[in-house]
């Protein structure tokens, strides 16, 4: 069971990444579905109250939220008072069970076609039948809190983009492992973003789960990019010439940085000569080509 700072801060990102993903969801499409599987009933209120402000955007649409609760008898009592101020087009359906009940879940709520963010914290073995139900076929987010790197098993169920952290709570607490899969880079982005902007405001280091040496990476202030310089230089030399979005999205799929800290060491290395560019001046463009100098 995660500690309660561990729960605090998946609730915090949990709301922050639902704040991104809900508004392009209903953009897109006239329905949605959110799905928290494992979530505390603290985490299933705050994503509530969340969809609760997006009331403007909601109306004309159908907005489904499942919540997955194995065992929390007040839960009913305490999202009554909040589902009672959603909209009418909102339907929240309270299920007993585990997480891995989110393929059945998923698949009584409708939700095939149609956006789907789910939000899994699972202690145990991830299940291939899990994760493809949480891929929702190819419009399906996925942030999952879980003990050991998932990279892996999130690529092989059909998530393109998988990133993933090991947060470090400040006193040295280790919070498991936070994966995120997804099919947009913009998601990718706003998920790692979000990671560092909770993580300078409550004190967390991040690391790489796959990382043998445990290095973490102090978020706060002006990070240290030496080790992502490395990182950078070492994709080149493997992959040869790439153009700055896939250096931006090697980044996030294979470090703790974010894609906006791959524009500032890119820049860094090509002032120090170690790399070349298409052009001579102005900011990096997405589809300028980046080249070893020696």
């Amino acid at each position: 069971m995660p500690t309660d700072r561990t729960t605090d801060f998946l609730r915090e990102l949990l709301v922050r990444q639902l704040t991104t993903w809900l508004p392009a969801a209903l953009h897109r499409s006239r329905r949605a579905t959110i799905a928290l599987a494992g979530a505390d009933a603290g985490s299933a209120e705050a994503a509530l109250r969340l969809v609760a402000t997006h009331g403007d955007q909601v109306r004309g649409r159908q907005v489904t939220v499942l919540v997955l609760a194995d065992a929390a008898a007040d839960l009913p009592a305490r999202l009554g008072p909040i589902e009672a101020e959603l909209p009418a087009e909102v339907t929240v359906h309270l299920l007993p069970g585990d997480a891995y009940r989110l393929p059945v879940a998923v698949k009584a709520a409708g939700a095939a076609g149609a956006p789907l963010f789910s939000f899994v914290d699972l202690p145990g073995a991830m299940t291939p039948k899990l994760l493809t139900a949480a891929t929702n076929g190819r419009t399906g987010e996925l942030l999952l809190h879980t003990g050991d790197s998932a990279r892996d098993v999130l690529v092989s169920a059909g998530f393109p983009l998988v990133a993933e952290v090991a947060p470090v709570l400040s006193g040295g607490e280790a919070a498991g492992v936070i994966a995120f899969g997804s099919r947009s880079d913009r998601s990718l982005e706003a998920v790692r973003d979000a990671l560092w902007e909770l993580g300078a405001n409550l004190g967390v280091r991040y690391r790489d789960p796959l990382d043998p040496t445990g290095t973490t990476v102090d978020v706060v202030g002006d990070p240290d990019l030496e080790p992502l310089a490395h990182e950078l230089l070492a994709e080149l030399r493997a992959g040869g010439p790439r153009p700055v979005t896939e250096l931006r999205r090697h980044t996030l799929t294979a470090t703790v940085y974010r894609a906006a800290d791959a524009n500032q060491a890119l820049a860094e290395l090509i002032d120090a000569g170690a790399l070349r560019r298409d052009r001579e001046s102005g900011r990096l463009a997405g589809d300028e080509i980046i080249t070893l100098a020696r």
